[in-house]
């Protein structure tokens, strides 16, 4: 290993990466750098770093087709990057829009799973053994304070990992090298390095929560109640990931006592000796038991069990997805039932505005655009804003429904619509469409008509549907 002289912001890196055992002599990392100042920042740092390590770097870059002509100049200025400093470049693009849309998932969570699908196919195929991404102290602050604020226990507060595992992959890991680091510290890095980066609007879009937490609360939180508020949130997950550690080979020891699973249809929880435990591992031995199940419950879930458990009228209690717990002699017994499906649905959809639509377990969301925003948004997203009444309405289509997206022929029927994708019968029937009296103005997963979509100066209106957690 060579030794070499190290800056500081370098150095509190490296100590960081030894810390966590994330890296190591002969390892062939791929920078995740998608050309924003934390990613460029790793990037140097890696590269100061390379040679103290023992490292073989290369640059990763995931095009997710979202901000046109921008994100086409960032995937150039990380191309660009990687021939500078003679890195070999590992590139990929992929449709965000329209697998948020078959997934049925928000773009921003689309977005970063088509990002980590990628991630794990080039540990799996390229020679890689390690990705680094550039999640910052900063990132793990707003990530803490979202899940808190949420309702998260001590598993949420553990925020992001200094590594995650892929499945399948028993050597390969994702790492976080800079989750000690604050991002003002790496614009100043890379200011010292005369480096540049490149700034991607959508962070300053206060329509995303974390952007909401960035640019407002974590400021005032800072000013007005600790100007160390990003390190305490950042230390709680540091003591939350320990003790997370520490549960989960415990938890593991005492399930297989009181559990007994049969297959996929259910299990049963032996209440004689479950309830002898204390009220902490209880929790615990509950929600494992669910989750082998796939099985996630919420906290109010978890104490409607407790209570069953303890209770003499009480014999059974409903959980999501169909599930039931019942109390039978000396065991609680989770099985589920067989669930009507229901047959169609409709809710009124405020401008601006948002509503719950249980049936398909989403929220649908009307945000309004500035007129001096609408050029930084894709044009088959929005509506015109003055086409459209104070109130829209959300339902399943239904027969006779027509709607004429934008680049197509001629208007179309939704059922034809979606006679051309490969969804399942059943989901076909619930899908949704909003629409303005009885004119279809949205479907999901495809362009908003081009005659409702606004020009240049005009106010417009976005819908968004993001699955409930």
């Amino acid at each position: 290993m060579y030794h070499v002289c190290v800056p500081p912001l370098a150095t509190a890196v490296l100590a960081y990466i030894r810390k966590h055992g994330l890296l190591k002599a002969g390892d062939r990392v791929g920078v995740a750098v998608s050309g924003g100042a934390d990613s460029v920042a790793l990037l140097r740092l890696l590269l100061e770093l390379r040679a103290e390590i023992g490292i073989v770097l290369s640059v990763v870059h995931f095009h997710h087709q979202l901000r046109g002509a921008d994100a086409d100049a960032d995937a150039q200025f990380v191309a660009d990057l990687a021939r500078h400093h003679k890195l070999e470049l590992h590139c990929e693009r992929g449709d965000t829009t329209a697998y948020a849309a078959q997934e049925h998932l928000s773009t921003e969570t689309a977005a970063r799973e088509l990002r980590y699908q990628y991630f794990r196919r080039l540990l799996a195929e390229s020679g890689l053994n390690r990705v680094a991404t550039a999640h910052t102290l900063d990132d793990q602050a707003e990530s803490v304070l979202l899940r808190m604020i949420r309702g998260a226990g001590s598993r949420g507060l553990a925020g992001i990992y200094p590594r995650l595992a892929v499945a399948g992959l028993e050597s390969a890991t994702i790492v976080r090298p800079l989750l000690a680091t604050k991002g003002r510290d790496l614009e100043g890095y890379l200011q010292s390095l005369h480096q540049p980066w490149c700034e991607d609007t959508s962070n300053r879009d206060l329509r995303h929560a974390r952007n909401r937490v960035r640019h407002g609360i974590l400021p005032r939180l800072e000013r007005f109640l600790n100007p160390a508020v990003r390190e305490a949130l950042a230390e709680t997950a540091e003591i939350a990931r320990a003790e997370e550690e520490y549960w989960q080979g415990e938890v593991e020891r005492l399930l297989s006592q009181v559990w007994a699973q049969h297959g996929d249809a259910g299990g049963m929880l032996k209440s004689t000796a479950f309830v002898a435990f204390p009220l902490a591992v209880q929790r615990r031995v509950v929600r494992a038991a669910c989750e082998s199940l796939g099985l996630r419950l919420e906290f109010h879930h978890v104490e409607e069990i407790l209570a069953l458990a303890s209770s003499l009228d009480t014999k059974s209690t409903e959980l999501p997805g169909g599930w039931s717990v019942s109390r039978k002699k000396h065991a609680l017994c989770l099985e589920r039932k067989l669930v009507a499906v229901p047959s169609g649905y409709e809710y009124s959809l405020p401008v601006p505005g948002s509503v719950l639509v249980p049936e398909i377990n989403s929220r649908f969301e009307v945000a309004l655009v500035p007129r001096n925003r609408v050029e930084e948004y894709n044009p088959d997203h929005l509506l015109k804003r003055a086409l459209l009444g104070k109130e829209l309405r959300v339902r399943n289509w239904r027969p006779g429904d027509r709607v004429w997206p934008a680049h197509t022929k001629a208007p179309k029927k939704v059922k034809e619509l979606l006679q051309g994708r490969d969804f399942p019968r059943q989901e076909r029937k619930l899908w949704p469409v909003v629409v303005t009296g009885s004119e279809v103005v949205w479907v999901r997963g495809f362009p908003t008509p081009a005659r409702l979509q606004p020009q240049r100066g005009e106010e417009a209106t976005m819908i968004q549907e993001a699955p409930l957690e």
